[in-house]
């Protein structure tokens, strides 16, 4: 149907004002900058929006300034109901977005594999023209397994494959029963720890990253890397494995609780100001965490700033 769900995506951080109110159009700026560096598209409003605490309301007025920014807009259809789940699908089919990334049922009867099934279903059918992958994650209590997706696309064309945030394991799962069979099933990767292995081992076309708003060229590098190495580029294969090892402790927050408190700090010590708030007062890294941050930022930058200078390295440079 389309191919949204390709390339290097970032997962948008929703900026906040002094009052604590959503900062759109500075989300409309950042937004525009990733893509101007190199991203496919933008995603909005996943776990890293903090989709839980914002309106709905709120939601649809981000996903429509984007969208009329020019963006390729995702949107996250989280919901504590499967009604507001549906709103945001049919409130992202009317303004224009270009994909949905769909998010299992969650806190009423999430491990019940009919009832999440019947909240796939409403969500697909109430976009149906809109490509969607589902979001699969360990974190939402449910995983989706190959009977339940390929049960889904018999009767919604539109679902057209996976957002795979559950680790170097799933991502095998999903290549092994899921991806490999049909081009026309897609595998993105969904957590930055497996950029490597889900680009060389398991066939992903795309990666939605949060790593990937902080440290964008780092990131559409490692991705340069990684899909000349799923080539067999042997060169590529051991420069890809350099940087992701090197990126290893930055990127391992995103399967952590605080991911959105930990890219946050790195936005405002990369020069976002705008990201120093949160939506909750008292949400904040411990001075430990921030710590500990700041100086794996500043060992990485300092690491790459020399290792990017290499000769074998700067043809695959971003």
């Amino acid at each position: 149907m389309s191919d949204i769900f390709s390339g290097t995506i970032p997962a948008l951080m929703t900026p906040c004002k002094a009052d604590r109110s959503p900062d759109f159009d500075a989300l409309v700026k950042k937004g525009q900058e990733l893509v101007g560096l190199g991203m496919a598209s933008v995603v909005y409003c996943g776990s890293m929006g903090d989709w839980p605490l914002l309106t709905d309301a709120e939601r649809m007025e981000g996903v429509e300034r984007l969208v009329k920014a020019g963006l390729k807009v995702i949107v996250g259809t989280g919901a504590i109901n499967t009604a507001s789940a549906v709103a945001l699908a049919q409130h992202a089919a009317k303004v224009g977005a270009h994909g949905l990334m769909v998010i299992p049922r969650v806190l009423s009867r999430g491990s019940v594999p009919a009832a999440q099934k019947a909240h796939f279903k409403a969500i697909l059918s109430a976009a149906p023209n809109l490509p969607a992958v589902i979001y699969n994650s360990p974190y939402y209590g449910f995983e989706t397994k190959a009977d339940l997706f390929f049960a889904l696309r018999a009767e919604h064309p539109n679902l057209i494959g996976f957002k795979e945030f559950g680790g170097n394991a799933a991502l095998t799962y999903a290549a092994e029963n899921i991806t490999s069979a049909d081009d026309g099933v897609t595998l993105m990767i969904g957590i930055d720890t497996s950029v490597f292995h889900g680009y060389v081992n398991a066939g992903a076309t795309g990666a939605i990253t949060g790593i990937g708003c902080v440290l964008p060229r780092e990131i559409l590098t490692l991705v340069n890397l990684c899909k000349a190495a799923a080539k067999g580029d042997v060169k590529a294969r051991r420069l890809a494995k350099e940087l992701d090892e090197a990126l290893y402790e930055l990127a391992r927050v995103d399967g952590e609780p605080d991911l959105v408190l930990y890219f946050k700090h790195m936005m405002v010590l990369k020069g976002n100001p705008e990201y120093r708030l949160h939506f909750n007062e008292t949400d904040a890294l411990s001075p430990s965490q921030a710590g500990f941050i700041e100086a794996q930022l500043k060992l990485f930058d300092a690491w790459y700033a020399e290792w990017s200078q290499q000769g074998d390295v700067k043809p695959y440079l971003a």
